[in-house]
């Protein structure tokens, strides 16, 4: 038990960024953050926020051990607040709740609603019902589907999973843009033999700038609190997640931001993904993310404290009160920008003031803070010792 501490505690469940921005974001306030990490790369656990930190069964691989050591570990945690922040801890609590929810207070809702958006094939039905735009998308249930498919589509196109975490556990990458049906059919085929669904969808042409997203804390079917930013540049160009964002005023994305987590019966943080359609100008949905999200800090930057809302409405049933937010500040996560502006320096072709007006205009970093820099510092050293094992592996002779 920790003993003196007047707030119940928030639990955060992962390590990684998305982690870092709600340890932060009620560290400020005071919150006391006991955090329960799995992961060689988390590097929230060394925050100056953190009053204790302890490993875990990994939530995907041993889901079971998992929840029973949040089970035994409920009074040592004070019954705090719970918060998910990682799709696979998302999955573990939603799916457990009933059992955790003696223990703790939950931040997520139950897995009859998280399993919409977990898996996407779900969601982009649910869109199409709800007349939320998205990309004409098909879910292969055999090779000749696939085929049949190649056959009627135009090239390039996108080979997605229907399950965000799981594929990109296995292929480390998001989704795989394929210029003809040779390479759909083999991703396919590789996807299959792991266990894995897939989608095969449209490309929506636009650039990095045309992706947006629809912040939101919904509650009994409505939105309480909303922000809205736009992708400046992602990781990878063009199929990643932001590197770089921008709050703005987005109102075209409100109302099928609204619409679609209404269909869902969603309620809490969910950070929803749209993509500006060049050839019709809409915002086609992309996918919901019922978590607290990568750049969750610029919301906090900008006026918003989403986590800490969040914590208040949980604990003290305080009711969010919509507010306006600062807008032209920007996010940074600097060690993704760095390393992905030098790899695709050619491809990308910003000028060097667009590549460094981030920096000198107001920001916030993601992860640098020189007022709790260890978390920074410990991510630097793991993507060193990446890189010198990955150097070693291919200097190394064929044997």
């Amino acid at each position: 038990m920790y003993k003196g501490d007047k707030m119940k505690p928030a639990v955060v469940l992962s390590g990684h960024t998305m982690a870092l921005g709600v340890v932060r974001s009620l560290g400020i306030k005071g919150v006391p953050v006991i955090m329960v990490h799995y992961d060689e790369k988390d590097m929230g656990h060394v925050s100056k926020y953190i009053t204790h930190s302890f490993i875990s069964p990994h939530p995907e691989r041993q889901e079971e051990q998992f929840v029973d050591f949040l089970v035994e570990s409920a009074e040592r945690f004070k019954g705090g607040v719970l918060f998910p922040v990682s799709d696979e801890t998302v999955v573990a609590v939603s799916r457990h709740k009933d059992r955790l929810k003696k223990h703790y207070i939950i931040a997520c809702p139950e897995w009859d609603i998280v399993s919409q958006y977990i898996d996407k094939k779900y969601t982009y039905t649910l869109a199409d019902a709800s007349s939320v735009p998205a990309p004409k998308t098909i879910v292969p249930q055999s090779l000749d589907d696939v085929i049949n498919y190649s056959q009627q589509v135009d090239f390039p196109c996108l080979v997605k999973p229907s399950q965000s975490h799981l594929f990109y556990a296995h292929f480390k990458r998001k989704m795989f843009p394929v210029d003809n049906a040779d390479q759909m059919i083999s991703i396919y085929q590789q996807a299959d033999a792991a266990g894995l669904e897939v989608m095969l969808q449209e490309i929506i042409p636009g650039d990095d700038v045309d992706v947006v997203n629809y912040n939101a804390y919904f509650w009994d079917g409505q939105p309480l609190v909303e922000f809205t930013s736009e992708h400046i540049r992602n990781a990878p160009p063009w199929w990643g997640s932001p590197r770089v964002a921008l709050s703005k005023s987005i109102p075209e994305v409100i109302e099928p931001g609204r619409k679609i987590l209404q269909a869902m019966k969603f309620y809490g943080y969910a950070c929803t993904e749209f993509k500006k359609d060049a050839r019709d100008g809409l915002y086609k949905l992309m996918e919901v993310n019922g978590r607290h999200n990568l750049s969750t800090l610029l919301s906090v930057h900008c006026g918003i404290n989403f986590p800490w809302l969040q914590y208040r409405h949980l604990v003290e049933n305080e009711i969010p009160a919509a507010s306006d937010f600062k807008t032209d500040i920007y996010w940074v996560d600097i060690t993704r920008d760095v390393g992905y502006s030098l790899l695709y320096l050619r491809q990308e072709r910003y000028s060097l003031a667009q590549y460094l007006r981030p920096y000198f205009k107001p920001h916030v970093f993601a992860i640098f803070d020189l007022s709790d820099i260890r978390p920074f510092i410990k991510r630097c050293l793991y993507l060193f010792k990446q890189g010198v094992y990955e150097s070693i592996a291919y200097l190394k002779p064929n044997r």
